[in-house]
């Protein structure tokens, strides 16, 4: 009868369970192995037989065949190399006692029988642990990620011949985690800071208001007025990762970066230029990674020059600005990534940038026309905030500016989001994702407040969705100010950030 040992194959951002079957049967020997593998897996035969003759490990002189079931699901990943291992030494059996059902085994083997790390260890841990499996043998490479993970039991492995000695003598290093302490989180790594902008009050404001909410955030003015500078100095007033943010952001980074076994601590910062492909913006490939839309999540995406992007990069945003995730579709896989950013977007008046302001402009109307119209009307309305980024003057530019620093607007920012945690008992969810179930029942606005807002939208002509994300805005500066209502001020100081196409009828 065919031995087994369960492994996690990763898909999307979460896994699924592989059960790794091997018989052995008379014939000449070797190793075949089915289920739909690809080449890497295909040659995980050589590493095997390598790490075996490395650790002194006998191969069984038998035709040994190994599947990976279900079979009928495509397998990509060199993490398998482990369980096949441990089922060939257990069909043969050189394991000497039973290992549990409640085990997975997962690992890239070396050709001298050590056990490299893989990528996206936790998302295998957590789909795993999600359907019942207690204990995972991994690369001790791995731990410093799977540590994260609370109370899961883990075996960090070296070698294919320590684990299989260990297991023979049942002494496996088991390491149980129970909400471990978080590893430090370093502000100083920003190289911009907001305290550091010279004017610029109303964006200043706005960035507050974004990184306290989880608002997005567009910025248009001329160049060199300061707008990626405000860009750039928004992660410094963001707040640490929780324990949940930095397993998702960490988990995603090691399913393409090339150190996928080192821990993210800091929120994500990611500007792509506008050159970049609609593939490594959005995500996909032969092999299905995540694009910097997921890279970003829980941190921020910068779009600097925005309408120079793409179409139909720019309109790949509708669904994760809504939904706060995205589908990557291709023939022969589906994956779902995570995708809650923060979205800041920049971009200048017009092509050369200084229409309406007190340089000449050199572009004509039809060029200025078609400049706006490459963003489209259903992403403007999936934007929070819109700010007019002014040019300062020379004078002031290199004179000392008695301002908050970052840490004071950080406590603030803090403080705003403890606020949404309790409202929505989640560390994750903030006033941004509000559902407009949430807005009905927990936007507590007043009477009047509800008054002034229903006036501003019959003379200006809001759309509904930007009526409830004038209030979810509304909501983030009440709980700046931390108000448990929302005021009329509160409102009229939304109202300021409203889409610019609006701005003519005030």
């Amino acid at each position: 009868m065919p031995k087994s040992i369960r492994t996690i194959l990763n898909v999307g951002s979460s896994g699924i369970i592989i059960d790794t079957e091997c018989q052995l049967s008379n014939g000449l020997p070797g190793i075949t192995i089915v289920g739909l593998g690809n080449k890497a897996i295909d040659e995980s035969r050589e590493r095997v037989r390598s790490a075996f003759a490395s650790s002194q490990i006998a191969m069984p002189k038998k035709r040994i065949t190994i599947n990976l079931a279900p079979a009928d699901i495509p397998k990509e990943s060199t993490s398998l190399d482990l369980a096949i291992a441990l089922a060939i030494l257990q069909a043969d059996g050189q394991i000497k006692r039973p290992l549990e059902a409640d085990t997975a085994a997962i690992g890239e083997l070396g050709l001298d029988g050590t056990v490299r790390p893989v990528r996206g260890i936790i998302g295998k841990i957590l789909a795993g642990q999600q359907r019942g499996i207690q204990k995972f043998f991994i690369p001790a490479a791995n731990m410093v990620q799977a540590q994260l993970i609370p109370n899961v039991m883990l075996v960090p492995t070296t070698s294919i011949g320590e684990l299989l000695n260990d297991i023979n003598q049942d002494n496996l290093k088991l390491v149980t985690t129970e909400n471990n302490p978080l590893p430090p989180q370093n502000q100083a790594v920003y190289q911009y800071h907001l305290s550091e902008v010279i004017g610029q009050q109303q964006a200043k404001r706005g960035m507050e208001i974004t990184a306290a909410g989880g608002h997005n955030i567009f910025l248009n003015g001329p160049p060199g007025a300061g707008k990626s500078m405000l860009a750039r100095a928004l992660p410094s007033i963001l707040p640490p990762l929780t324990r949940e943010e930095m397993l998702e952001v960490t988990q995603l980074h090691s399913l393409i970066s090339g150190n996928y076994d080192e821990l993210v601590t800091t929120r994500p910062f990611r500007a792509p230029h506008h050159s970049a492909s609609h593939i490594a913006i959005v995500g996909g490939g032969n092999n299905l990674r995540p694009g910097e839309i997921s890279l970003a999540h829980r941190g921020v995406l910068f779009f600097d020059e925005f309408p120079e992007f793409g179409r139909a990069t720019i309109e790949a945003l509708r669904q994760p600005l809504e939904d706060r995730e995205i589908t990557v579709a291709r023939v022969k896989d589906t994956a779902v990534y995570p995708a809650n950013f923060i979205l800041v977007a920049t971009a200048n008046p017009c092509p050369c940038g200084y229409y309406g302001t007190n340089k000449p402009c050199t572009c004509s109307a039809h060029a200025i026309l078609r400049y706006r119209q490459k963003l489209s009307g259903p992403i403007m309305d999936r934007i929070d905030l819109y700010v007019n980024v002014q040019e300062i003057e020379h004078e002031r530019l290199l004179s000392h500016v008695q301002t908050d620093d970052d840490t004071q607007i950080r406590n603030r920012v803090v403080r705003a989001r403890k606020i949404q945690a309790d409202r929505y008992n989640s560390e994750t969810k903030l006033n941004a994702n509000m559902s407009n179930h949430d807005i009905r029942t927990k936007s507590n606005i007043t009477k009047d407040a509800q008054d002034l807002l229903n006036n501003a939208a019959k003379t200006l002509d809001i759309s509904a969705r930007s009526y409830m994300r004038i209030i979810k805005v509304a909501r983030t500066i009440a709980d700046l100010d931390e108000s448990d209502v929302i005021l009329p001020s509160h409102i009229s100081e939304a109202l300021q950030y409203r889409s610019p196409n609006l701005q003519s009828l005030s």
